[in-house]
C-alpha cells in the first residue's frame, strides 16, 4: 500500500493547530476559575473581618462552588458554621471532605478533628466520642484524648475518665494525679450512696495512693473513719488533713468539733483547734471552738480580735447576735438585717478560673468543670 506523504504534510500542521487551540481554551477556563475563586474567598474574608458573618458565609459558599476541590475553603466554611452555632451545616461540610477519595491524609485527619468538635458543640457526645477515638495514633492524638477526658467528666463516667487520665500520663502529657484522685473520690461517693462499703474503701484507698497529699481524699478518709467509730484512727486522719491542708480543714472544723465532742475528745480537739486558730484565725475555726467551749462565737473573747484583724461581715453578724441590753430591739434587728443583706452576696465561693459563684463549696466547678478551682475561703475572706 502506497503512503502519500502529501497527507502527512497537511495533517501535522492541522493537528498542531487543533492542540494549540484546545490548550488555549483550557488555560483560559482555568484562569477564569482561578480568578473567581480567590475573589470570592477574599470577599468572604473581608466580610468576616468586618463582623458580617452572614454575608461572609454566602461568599465562602460561592467560593466553594467555584472551586469545590479546595479543602481550605471547606475548612473555613465549616469552622464558620460551627462558630455561628449552625452545627448541622458544619457537620455536612466536614463529612463531605471525609468522603473525598483524593483528600490527603493530613487534611483527612484535620477534617475528622473538626467533625469531632462539631459533634461536641452540637451535644452529640456519643458521636463525638467515636470521632475522637478515630484520631488516636494521629498528630491529633493528645488533643483527642484530652477531649475524650472532658467528655467522660461531662457524662460523669469516672472510671473511664480515670483510665483516660492514666493513659495521658503515660504519653507524657503531664501529671493527672490530682484529677485521678478526684475521680476515685467520686467513685467512692457513688459506692457509699449505694451502700457498697468495700468498693468505696477501695476507691478511696486508690485516691490516697495516687495523690497522698491532696485535700479531698484526706478529708473523705477522716470522715469515713469518723463514721466507722475508729476514734484513734479518725483523730490521726483529721490531724493529717490539718497538717497537709489547714484551709480545707478549717472549712469543716465545725464537723470535726461536733464529732470530737460526741467521742469525748473535747480537750484534744480544742487544743488542736486553738493552735491552728493562732496561726490562721477565721470565723469557721472560731465557731468550731465555740462548740467545744459550750458557748457561741459571738460570746467568745476572740471575736473582737478577729473583727480587728479580719473585719468580715460574718464575724460582724456573730457580734450582732450577742445580746446588748442597751440596744433597742428594733434597732438591733434593723442593723442585723442590713448586715445580713450586705453579707449574702459575699458569703459565696467563687471559681478562680471562670468566676462561677455558689453558696456551697464544689470540688469541680459546675461552670468550667475545673478541679480545685474553688478556694476554701468565701469571697469575703479572700
Amino acid at each position: 500500500m502506497d503512503f502519500d506523504l502529501q497527507w502527512l504534510l497537511i495533517g501535522l500542521p492541522v493537528a498542531f493547530a487543533l492542540g494549540w487551540i484546545g490548550s488555549r481554551l483550557d488555560l483560559r477556563q482555568w484562569k477564569r476559575t482561578d480568578r473567581e475563586a480567590p475573589r470570592a474567598y477574599f470577599k468572604g474574608l473581608n466580610l468576616l473581618l468586618n463582623e458580617q458573618p452572614d454575608k461572609a458565609i454566602d461568599a465562602f459558599i460561592e467560593a466553594v462552588q467555584a472551586d469545590p476541590d479546595t479543602s481550605e475553603l471547606h475548612f473555613a466554611l465549616g469552622n464558620l458554621f460551627r462558630r455561628r452555632g449552625e452545627f448541622e451545616r458544619a457537620v455536612r461540610v466536614h463529612q463531605h471532605l471525609l468522603q473525598r477519595a483524593d483528600l490527603p491524609t493530613a487534611d483527612r485527619q484535620r477534617a475528622q478533628h473538626a467533625l469531632a468538635h462539631d459533634y461536641t458543640k452540637a451535644g452529640l457526645f456519643d458521636r463525638a466520642e467515636e470521632a475522637f477515638r478515630a484520631l488516636q495514633g494521629t498528630p491529633f492524638d493528645t488533643e483527642a484524648r484530652l477531649a475524650l477526658l472532658a467528655l467522660h467528666e461531662r457524662s460523669r463516667d469516672w472510671r473511664a475518665a480515670a483510665d483516660m487520665a492514666a493513659a495521658l500520663e503515660k504519653t507524657g502529657a503531664g501529671s493527672f494525679a490530682t484529677r485521678i484522685a478526684h475521680y476515685q473520690c467520686e467513685l467512692a461517693q457513688e459506692a457509699d450512696d449505694r451502700q457498697d462499703a468495700a468498693a468505696a474503701g477501695q476507691a478511696l484507698a486508690r485516691a490516697l495512693e495516687v495523690a497522698p497529699h491532696a485535700a479531698r481524699p484526706l478529708l473523705m478518709h477522716a470522715q469515713r473513719l469518723s463514721r466507722q467509730g475508729s476514734t484513734q484512727a479518725a483523730l490521726e486522719a483529721w490531724a493529717e488533713l490539718r497538717l497537709r491542708s489547714p484551709e480545707s480543714f478549717a472549712r469543716v472544723a465545725h464537723e470535726f468539733a461536733s464529732w470530737a465532742q460526741s467521742q469525748g475528745q473535747d480537750c484534744a480537739a480544742e487544743q488542736a483547734l486553738a493552735t491552728l486558730y493562732e496561726r490562721m484565725p477565721g470565723i469557721d475555726l472560731l465557731r468550731a471552738l465555740a462548740v467545744l467551749e459550750g458557748t457561741t462565737a459571738g460570746a467568745s473573747p476572740r471575736l473582737l480580735d478577729l473583727l480587728r484583724t479580719q473585719p468580715s461581715l460574718s464575724a460582724a453578724l456573730e457580734l450582732l447576735d450577742t445580746p446588748r441590753a442597751t440596744w433597742p430591739e428594733t434597732a438591733r434587728q434593723s442593723v442585723r438585717d442590713a448586715v445580713s443583706r450586705a453579707a449574702r452576696p459575699l458569703q459565696r465561693y467563687r471559681c478562680a478560673a471562670c468566676g462561677f459563684e455558689a453558696q456551697r463549696h464544689f470540688w469541680q466547678c459546675p461552670g468550667c468543670l475545673g478541679w480545685d478551682t474553688f478556694p476554701p475561703q468565701r469571697v469575703e475572706e479572700q
